[in-house]
């Protein structure tokens, strides 16, 4: 049996590569190290049986007598050379990806066609006993034609080689390239694929994105950038927008405290003045719905200190007040007639709050319905030992509606964040609103309805703080 295996290590040689090709298409082993190992097991077995047949990977075969030994035995060299170069280049990609992850793709790829090029020299040299030196003179004069010819393409691809190795993006990541912003989705040897904010697939060429001002709007992964730009006469003074823009900005607790939000001056015109509210944010994705946000915010507290108006140019219409304008926006007073919102307006009753004062308490039960009209006010839920804040409110939003609906006290504390402005309304009459409109109390129930849901997911949802025990804690008490 075993003289039967020599005399034909050739031929089980051949098989050994049909093999190969089924364990590599077919086989279940799904990790790229594993394949890899059974891989370069099989070749180690192939390179074996050939040697032990007598054909060396270095050397002419010895049959030039025998016609179909000698070609059959010149393939399986030939196919020796070409096999080394793909265990090669598949060992090199696994020590890529292992090292610079998906990124490491292209230059595999290119690392991996100069192993073939290599490989079918040797081949050639080895083998075929070809002249090697007037081959290398002929390929090289055709690689300078090639060269020329394909000048842009290998631009390309040096250029990726440049980017997949400073990696000044990889794939997932968010970027703006000369103002084309999109998510990487694939970087290979010519091109970077993004996927645009409307849906679509932009291709970019690797030479052009190594030479173009570049933009990761993923780094770093825990801060990004949001702002808002907006522009008003330059008759409006600047003190008053930037102090509106700054409670618009402390309207929203997705900004982050530090670096701390600003508003400032950008830019002043003949006409018109711009001006940037910016800040910071942890999570990218809730870009557009922070900047929607602070857009909102920031025409409620410009609108609260008369700005638009003054930017308009428009004077008040006769007979209305702020109070009666504020009605109006507020959406649970909708359904009321414009003489009970007037009479609601004759009755409200401003007061201010200093900034940190506390406007109404939990467990608290309100006399009053209260109005913002300025400022950024803070609503906090008890949790344990602590408060977590569940929401900011602004110009147009209540408080006290618990009262209104059953006298029952009210489940969080409301404080201002700001130096603001409240309007307070009495109960009885707004108890007496309720009555006149069915849709004012649809409106409360809602909004009571809302804000508990809210307070109690957060509170669900609030991460578990681990505590720390055992000898680390022992350590540190030391």
């Amino acid at each position: 049996m075993t003289t039967l295996v020599f005399n034909h290590l050739l031929l089980w040689s051949a098989l050994v590569l049909v093999v190969d090709l089924l364990v590599w298409q077919l086989a279940p082993v799904q990790h790229p190290i594993a394949k890899v190992g059974m891989r370069l097991g099989l070749f180690l077995l192939y390179s074996w049986m050939i040697i032990g047949g007598g054909v060396s990977p270095l050397l002419a075969p010895p049959w030039p007598d025998d016609t179909l030994l000698q070609m059959c035995a010149t393939a399986l060299a030939i196919f020796w050379w070409l096999y080394l170069a793909r265990v090669l280049t598949e060992l090199l990609g696994v020590l890529l990806t292992h090292r610079i992850g998906h990124s490491g793709r292209l230059l595999q790829d290119v690392i991996g066609a100069l192993v073939f090029l290599i490989a079918i020299v040797a081949a050639a040299g080895y083998v075929m006993q070809l002249p090697v030196k007037g081959l290398l003179a002929t390929s090289g004069a055709m690689a300078i034609i090639v060269g020329l010819a394909l000048q842009s393409t290998l631009s390309d691809v040096f250029s990726g080689i440049v980017l997949n190795t400073t990696k000044p993006y990889q794939v997932d990541d968010s970027i703006s390239i000369d103002g084309v912003e999109g998510k990487v989705l694939d970087i290979n040897w010519r091109a970077t694929y993004l996927l645009t904010i409307d849906g679509s697939t932009a291709v970019v060429p690797n030479s052009v994105a190594a030479k173009a001002k570049l933009i990761n709007l993923s780094r770093p992964s825990n801060l990004h950038g949001v702002s808002i730009s907006l522009q008003l006469p330059n008759h409006v003074r600047p003190r008053r927008v930037l102090d509106a823009l700054e409670r618009s900005l402390r309207g929203t607790s997705l900004l982050l405290s530090a670096p701390a939000p600003k508003a400032l001056v950008k830019a002043s015109g003949e006409t018109v003045t711009e001006y940037v509210a910016s800040g910071f944010i942890a999570d990218l994705a809730k870009r557009g719905e922070v900047r929607n946000q602070l857009f909102d915010l920031a025409h409620r507290h410009l609108e609260a200190a008369g700005i638009s108006r003054l930017a308009e140019g428009t004077a008040p219409v006769q007979g209305t007040t702020r109070t009666r304008e504020l009605l109006d926006e507020v959406k649970i007073f909708q359904g009321l007639s414009a003489d009970a919102k007037d009479q609601l307006a004759a009755a409200m009753v401003a007061k201010e709050f200093a900034a940190g004062q506390r406007i109404l308490d939990v467990g608290e039960v309100a006399e009053v319905l209260m109005v913002i009209g300025t400022g950024v006010i803070t609503a906090d839920v008890a949790d344990g030992d602590g408060w977590l804040e569940v929401g900011r409110m602004g110009p147009g939003e209540i408080m006290g509606e618990q009262s209104i609906l059953g006298d029952t006290p009210s489940e969080a504390r409301f404080t201002a964040l700001t130096s603001s402005l409240v309007y307070r309304i009495d109960k009885t009459l707004t108890q007496h609103c309720v009555e006149q409109s069915s849709a004012v109390g649809k409106a409360l129930n809602k909004l009571q309805a809302f804000r508990q849901q809210t307070s109690h997911a957060l509170l669900l949802h609030k991460p578990v703080t681990i505590r720390k025990g055992g000898f680390l804690s022992w350590l540190q008490k030391r």
